[in-house]
């Protein structure tokens, strides 16, 4: 067996030279179920035919017997593009209760991983489950609970790190390629995961950091041309001011080393000719994925309330 290191991720991952991944954080799962705190339902489903990308759906049980239409949640789980999954006790922990105070359906993608796939896998998987979800739109898709309970005209999505960083570039596919069938008002970007080649001010510039995000990245997307890819760098992306969306919110965290990408994100797209409104959200004392980590601490509970509220306001 290979033990030569191609990239050590630790603590997330290595990747070794044949090809080989040994994940070392994250690897649990949880089965769907009825939560008994929350009152919300959850069950797996495949999304596409050959069950390369499949989900796991939430709604509040109260819903399944209304005909009160919710809003939907496409959510896209974090964790450097390369661990953790839909089936994961934190992102299952964390959309039981945002799906109860929501009062809304939620689908937490299961999307291909890298490096055993590499981007854009993650990113077409994604674009696919969205295109799923537009499939519901004359009520006659593969799943009941959206041809019956959902809003199709208020779908959001929602990511953490790696996958806020898929959100925002399904945000420009979007502006690309119109979803017929489907209304998308805003993202919500939560610790994003962007860099860039030049430091930003206050940004570490300690070349072991900086050398950890890159592996990671190289890992990632072999195929890269650096931290100024338009993927991870909005801010190289012309095609920024076409963002298909008309609201984002951004969560950062006062001492998490990607916070000044999120402000730099909303200066970048506020200057690019992008007609929508984009606010930021910082969590004081902080620090990356803090409301995964800590999910009953005082600002994971305020930022819970302001996704709340930002899928519940009509504008």
């Amino acid at each position: 067996m290979e033990t030569e290191v191609a990239y050590d991720l630790s603590p997330l991952a290595k990747v070794y030279k044949d090809g080989r991944v040994e994940r070392l954080m994250s690897t649990a799962t949880v089965p769907p179920s009825l939560d008994e705190k929350t009152g919300v339902q959850s069950k797996d489903v495949a999304i596409s035919s050959d069950s390369t990308v499949s989900a796991r759906l939430y709604i509040p049980k109260a819903a399944i017997g209304s005909l009160h239409k919710l809003p939907v949640l496409v959510y896209i789980h974090g964790g450097g593009f390369i661990i953790e999954t839909a089936w994961s006790p934190t992102y299952h922990n964390y959309l039981n209760p945002l799906v109860a105070e929501a009062n809304t359906i939620a689908v937490s993608v299961e999307y291909r991983r890298a490096p055993e796939h590499p981007l854009p896998a993650a990113y077409d998987d994604s674009w696919t489950a969205l295109k799923w979800v537009a499939s519901h739109s004359a009520g006659n898709g593969p799943e009941e609970w959206l041809n019956s309970h959902a809003n199709l005209n208020k779908v959001f999505m929602s990511g953490d790190s790696a996958g806020a960083n898929i959100v925002h570039n399904m945000g420009i596919r979007l502006g690309e390629e119109k979803l017929n069938g489907i209304g998308i008002p805003g993202i919500i970007l939560v610790h994003p995961c962007f860099w860039g080649e030049e430091s930003l001010p206050s940004e570490p510039t300690e070349p072991g950091k900086r050398s950890k995000i890159r592996d990671l990245w190289h890992a990632a997307k072999p195929t890269t041309t650096g931290f100024d890819d338009p993927l991870m760098n909005p801010a190289t992306d012309p095609r920024l001011s076409g963002l298909g969306v008309s609201r984002v919110l951004i969560c950062v965290a006062e001492k998490d080393m990607l916070r000044k990408r999120g402000w730099y994100y909303k200066e970048v797209l506020s200057k690019s000719g992008w007609k929508g409104e984009v606010e930021v959200m910082e969590a004081p004392g902080e620090d990356h994925v803090f409301h995964l980590v800590n999910p009953g601490c005082e600002n994971a509970a305020k930022m819970m309330k302001r996704l709340v509220s930002f899928m519940n306001e009509d504008k």
